[in-house]
């Protein structure tokens, strides 16, 4: 009897044990939160080019204790903010997801629109009428808007940046909030897309006043301004300038600024101000607490603001990324006391990168220069004189000429003919490698990856009607440093995984961006993004 009753006991015990296991084993299924953070502006090489003073615990334990994907590159040619966030959370597109561009001419209403306009959203914790944005003008879901549809909308999806478009586009449609710095109140602020009243966490973060007490302080170099041996001496005459100051040279002293909470923007203050309401959110909105995965999304736009200043042989510039080294050494230590090493999902990547200044290839006797705009008044004078078309161009958006097809049509003139006559004009300017109508990309003359990159970017209602290739090395002028081509330099781009189910290791394989939102979905095992078009990374999801 003894033992029978012993067998029992033993029996159950057992199956207890093998339940709560197995219920262990299950909350292991998916990590607590997925963290994904874009560094605006952050091209592939400043993962190593400043190594040697980077701190143990920020990028450097991103390479020893995550996985790193080499050779991950834009698939498209606008490598600008708006695209390049799409595509890393919907793995999809500009041709199908719609966002073309920061900004695209939009015929319907003549005129510009936003990536993130929206003119029946109002602003939410600032001026009513100064943040009519959300993220209507996206086409597809999002892995955030994905795993919101696999549970019943139990995850909670949170974007915050300092930019409106780096918070509410990689949020997407349903997220439960998306923050962004007000430059003339120096608070965070969202939509009435979203929510009429920010939430307590938010208004409590915000009577914190950072922004006011950053606007107290200095920017020195960490180091002795002597020993920045990765970046050229502080005064360069094809630096910009900031705050006021007559050359581009440190200290910097935002309290001479009066006020000017716009100036954080282009500072280390403004990633500071990123990582700080990001902790703010975790805790606020307790994520990774209810059983279901979360997604927080943190984009650090002051590296874009101070790359496109001073371009990525600055001193400022290296100083940014040791400052942000630093500060991600703090937020993993952050994440690994509420979460476990090896609760969150995390990843790194950016939007795109930058080319060298026009000014510093020029001093080195590199190819580069600076161009005008007066090809669009020749076109527009060809117009009148051999069409009689009064205004032949309506608007240059970057590398994309739109046509004035109303006035064109009406005239009932040969359009084929027109079209080779403005080519021609194009293909004369000295900063231009090539132009070809965007109707007919699949016959351009180029090498496959160059021509599937502007088609892949291609929208028939938001593109232009012609692209232009621009040189490399070249733009409008010779000061700072910019992008949107598709060259390496803008679209070789960073991608580091670390935490959950994430091995340490390396590839050098051909990634592309759009393949970082269906590798998050295999990983949940959720469906990808309703626009998608990558593939998942194997090393990741095997």
């Amino acid at each position: 009897m003894f033992q029978k009753y012993f067998k029992t006991t033993l029996s159950i015990a057992f199956i207890l044990f093998y339940v709560l296991e197995t219920q262990a084993q299950k909350q292991q299924d998916r990590p607590k939160i997925v963290v994904g953070i874009v560094v605006d502006q952050m091209r592939w090489d400043y993962l190593y080019r400043y190594q040697d003073r980077y701190s143990e615990g920020g990028f450097k334990r991103l390479l020893r204790q995550g996985f790193t994907c080499e050779n991950t590159h834009i698939p498209y040619s606008q490598t600008a903010t708006g695209p390049g966030h799409t595509c890393v959370f919907t793995g999809s597109i500009p041709s199908v997801h719609g966002i073309v561009e920061n900004d695209w001419y939009d015929r319907s209403i003549d005129k510009k629109v936003n990536c993130v306009e929206d003119p029946d959203a109002t602003g939410v914790g600032g001026p009513r009428e100064g943040a009519r944005r959300s993220p209507k003008q996206l086409l597809t879901t999002t892995i955030g808007d994905e795993m919101k549809l696999a549970n019943n909308k139990n995850s909670k999806v949170v974007g915050i940046s300092i930019k409106d478009r780096g918070a509410i586009i990689p949020a997407g449609h349903m997220a439960d909030g998306a923050y962004w710095y007000d430059k003339r109140t120096g608070k965070f602020v969202t939509s009435s897309y979203y929510m009429e009243h920010l939430p307590d966490w938010v208004e409590a973060f915000n009577d914190r006043e950072l922004a006011d007490y950053f606007l107290t302080k200095k920017w020195e170099p960490l180091f002795p301004i002597e020993t920045y041996h990765q970046s050229t001496e502080d005064d360069k005459d094809y630096e910009g300038t900031m705050i006021g100051k007559k050359s581009p040279t440190f200290p910097y002293d935002f309290s001479t600024t009066d006020k000017d909470y716009g100036s954080l923007r282009s500072a280390i203050y403004g990633n500071t101000l990123v990582f700080e309401m990001g902790k703010a959110a975790i805790e606020g909105e307790n994520l990774g607490s209810s059983g279901f995965t979360d997604l927080l999304t943190l984009s650090f736009s002051a590296t874009d603001a101070m790359g496109h200043r001073v371009g990525p042989n600055a001193i400022e510039i290296e100083d940014m990324y040791l400052r942000l080294d630093r500060e991600l050494a703090e937020f993993f230590q952050f994440l690994d006391e509420k979460y476990g090493e090896n609760g969150y999902l995390f990843f790194l990547t950016a939007d795109h990168g930058a080319s060298q200044s026009p000014g510093y290839l020029l001093e080195n006797d590199l190819p580069g220069g600076a161009f005008e705009l007066t090809f669009l008044d020749e076109i527009d004078q060809m117009g009148k004189q051999k069409f009689g078309i009064d205004k032949t161009i309506l608007t240059m958006v970057n590398a994309e000429v739109y046509l004035n097809w109303e006035e064109i049509k009406s005239r009932n003139i040969n359009e084929d003919q027109l079209m080779d006559q403005i080519i021609q004009i194009l293909n004369r300017h000295e900063g231009f490698v090539d132009a070809w109508p965007k109707k007919d990309l699949a016959s351009a003359p180029w090498p496959d990856i160059i021509k599937n990159r502007f088609i892949n970017g291609h929208h028939h209602y938001r593109s232009g009607d012609i692209a232009v290739i621009i040189r490399p090395g070249w733009k409008t002028s010779i000061k700072g440093a910019d992008h949107g081509l598709w060259y390496p330099f803008d679209a070789h781009i960073p991608l580091v995984w670390m935490g959950w189910n994430v091995s340490p290791g390396y590839t050098n394989r051909y990634i592309e961006m759009s393949d970082i939102a269906p590798t998050i979905a295999a990983m949940l095992k959720i469906q990808m993004p309703s626009g998608s078009v990558g593939t998942p990374i194997q090393e990741l999801t095997d």
